[in-house]
């Protein structure tokens, strides 16, 4: 089999910035996208640089893999089962195909934890759900905002968001608020709604049907249930985390094993696009630092 530089495992803003990054060092590389960036959930982002008149995640990750195949990688539509050390070098698994290469790059990032309804995806399209409000607060400022989730969650992000508008209205799902928690929630412009309720959606908006029967319309919700982090192939590669689903990293974004590199959502608690791509750009110069240079002949040349 042969024997590539890099492997990128993802295809989403992290793994295709790097992937050029690569490719523009004269490095052979591949990416193997599974299809299911959290990118493409985004309707419309406007906090990305670049773009002063918004762009859609599916839109944006159209360009960037534009851009990663006209600097010549290839990318490869399927699902890493396995990530294997052999040697000096790493085995990526997935179903009967794989790929050697001397470094890996992974960027399979984190997938989001939605509320137990058939409607989630519709309600994210139309901006009634929002899931990042480091990203798009902004747009929803003065709206009445709903926070959904466990009670500490709730309030741990509430926080956040009373700056952006005084119509919050806080939607625990496990404990409920009592009077010995602190301001700004006893405001009377905040509402705090008793846990057992039902979130519904009626195709623009949500609303929150209480158990006593009333019904709170919302301008937008943002639910914080966490994310589904676990990353096997950070373990299957050898590189343990200290923690479940945190990916433990140096300055240039390399785990504990030599060779293998973590970047965007799976590593950063500040999940952002610009992070992503900013240690995207760390992991690839230093990656192609690591590797023996090989040099350009005159035949290469023309």
């Amino acid at each position: 089999m042969d024997i590539i530089d890099v492997v990128v495992v993802g295809g989403g803003p992290a793994g295709l910035t790097a992937a050029t990054y690569l490719r523009r060092f004269h490095r052979s590389c591949v990416v193997l996208d599974g299809g299911d960036s959290r990118a493409r959930r985004i309707p419309e982002s406007h906090n990305c640089p670049g773009f002063p008149d918004g762009v859609s995640g599916p839109d944006l990750l159209r360009r960037m893999r534009t851009q990663a195949l006209e600097a010549g990688v290839r990318i490869e539509p399927v699902v890493v089962d396995a990530l294997l050390r052999e040697g000096d070098s790493f085995r990526a698994v997935a179903g009967g195909r794989s790929w050697r290469a001397r470094a890996v790059v992974l960027a399979t990032g984190v997938r989001d934890v939605l509320p137990d309804v058939d409607w989630a995806e519709q309600a994210i399209s139309c901006g009634a759900i929002r899931l990042c409000a480091i990203c798009d607060a902004f747009e929803a400022t003065d709206l009445r905002i709903g926070v959904y989730g466990p009670r500490e969650a709730v309030a741990s992000h509430a926080r956040f968001l009373r700056g952006y508008t005084s119509r919050l209205v806080l939607m625990p799902i496990d404990r409920a608020f009592d009077d010995r928690f602190p301001p700004p929630y006893r405001e009377e412009t905040v509402l705090v709604l008793p846990p057992g309720g039902e979130l519904m959606f009626d195709g623009t908006r949500c609303r929150y049907r209480a158990s006593d029967g009333s019904e709170t319309v919302l301008d937008t919700v943002y639910p914080f249930l966490g994310t589904q982090e676990a990353h096997p192939l950070v373990a299957s590669a050898g590189a343990w985390p200290d923690e479940p689903g945190e990916t433990v990293v140096d300055a240039n974004q390399m785990t504990r094993v030599a060779g293998l590199y973590a970047i965007g959502d799976m590593v950063s608690g500040l999940n952002q696009i610009s992070v992503a791509v900013g240690q995207a750009a760390i992991a690839a110069t230093h990656l192609h630092q690591q590797l023996p240079i090989v040099p350009r002949t005159a035949e290469q040349g023309g």
